[in-house]
């Protein structure tokens, strides 16, 4: 397997997992996973109602480019880097891409 493949299989199950718990919670949201994988964009989407006013929202965001894994928005409280480095994924592999780039080299993470 490729490494760009086993990124793809790590990042679905990362996703896969916060999907589950979103639905066993008891949030009054519903949660989508999103897989385009001829583009390598990954997402949950939330969606739903709170009253009158609709809910709908990105929770995770993920793409694969250049190589690396780019966190491109995170709502999580441990953050999907914290699962990607258990799932063996390098610092050097991850870019923090919901930072601006002049921080990101300031971070332990990729810069691009």
């Amino acid at each position: 397997m490729d490494r760009v493949e086993h990124y793809r299989d790590i990042v679905r199950q990362v996703l896969t997992d916060y999907q589950q718990l979103n639905e066993k919670s008891e949030s009054a949201t519903e949660s989508a996973l999103v897989f385009d994988e001829t583009h390598d964009h990954y997402l949950i989407v939330l969606m739903g109602w709170n009253d009158d006013e609709r809910i709908k929202s990105n929770m995770i965001h993920v793409r694969l480019k250049d190589g690396k894994i780019w966190i491109e928005e995170d709502w999580t409280e441990t953050g999907v880097a914290t699962d990607l480095l258990e799932n063996g994924i390098s610092k050097d592999a991850i870019v923090l891409a919901f930072h601006p780039p002049q921080v990101r080299r300031y971070t332990e993470f990729a810069a691009a």
